[in-house]
């Protein structure tokens, strides 16, 4: 049990200063991610609603 402990103390002092730095950057990256997908995604729905592109026949 006292491994245990011991094991997360070690865990809490070695992720306690850089969380929050680490997780701003990450959200804001992941944000953009998501963002650049949803464009792609609208862009692609928008180039084959312009070609006359067939929805019914897959």
């Amino acid at each position: 049990m006292s491994k245990l402990l011991l094991l997360k103390e070690i865990y809490l002092e070695a992720f306690k200063n850089w969380t929050s730095m680490f997780f701003k950057k990450y959200f804001k990256a992941f944000s953009w991610f998501c963002f650049a997908l949803i464009v792609m995604a609208i862009y692609a729905l928008v180039f084959r609603v312009s070609t006359g592109f067939n929805f019914s026949n897959l």
